[in-house]
Parts: structure tokens; sequence; C-alpha cells
């Protein structure tokens, strides 16, 4: 239904920015709520932010808010995640996923990208 595939990670030093990039194919995605996950090793995966079918509705951590942001770009398939600020505890593999409304959970999420590291030096 929907294919989700992850970019745009890397290593940052500390204080720095990265855009993570999430493309998705099928044809749900304008209709289809859209979240960044994130999941270190050792530890459950959390929701980072999500995004609303339209985008007109988000939501963030409030471990990330006021640094990230979430958008998408429903013309070009495209949801993103900017990162600024980014600390050594952003470090983490960052999922994107879909679903149909929106959501905080992982178990209301139906589809997953691969995931992209993120990893910051300090």
């Amino acid at each position: 239904q929907v294919q989700l595939v992850e970019s745009g990670g890397g290593l940052v030093q500390a204080g720095g920015s990265l855009r993570l990039s999430c493309a998705a194919s099928g044809r749900t995605f304008s209709s289809t709520a859209m979240a960044w996950f994130r999941q270190a090793p050792g530890k459950e995966r959390e929701v980072v932010a999500a995004i609303s079918w339209s985008g007109a509705s988000t939501y963030y951590a409030d471990s990330v808010k006021g640094r990230f942001t979430i958008s998408r770009d429903n013309a070009k398939n495209t949801v993103y995640l900017q990162m600024n600020s980014l600390t050594p505890e952003d470090a983490s593999v960052y999922y994107c996923a879909a679903a149909g409304v929106v959501g905080t959970h992982v178990n209301e999420y139906h589809y997953w990208g691969q995931g992209t590291q993120v990893a910051v030096s300090s």
C-alpha cells in the first residue's frame, strides 16, 4: 500500500542541523498521517513528530519541541523532519511511518521505512 524510504541521516556536530526526508510511494499519501520515530540501541521506539494528512496538524515530543519541524509536501509524496540544535541525545535511527490517523504510538502505524541513522558528535 505505502512504501517509505528515509534519507538524510548522517553525522553532525552537536548544535548542528540535519534534514531528514521520507519519500513515499503509493497513491494514498495525501490521505495518510505521517510520523517520525526514533529508536536508539536498547531503547524503545518513540515518536518524535507527527503530521496529519493535510499538514494542518502537527505533534512534537517535548524533547524536540522548538528544535525539530515536521512538514510534508503531498505533491512530492515526501515528508521532512528538520532537526536543529542537535544534541548527542538525539542520536538514533530515525524511522518514517504512515498511518490512517495521527497517533503517537508505534502500534498505530502500519507502514515503516528502513530507518536512517543520525549520529551527533560532541
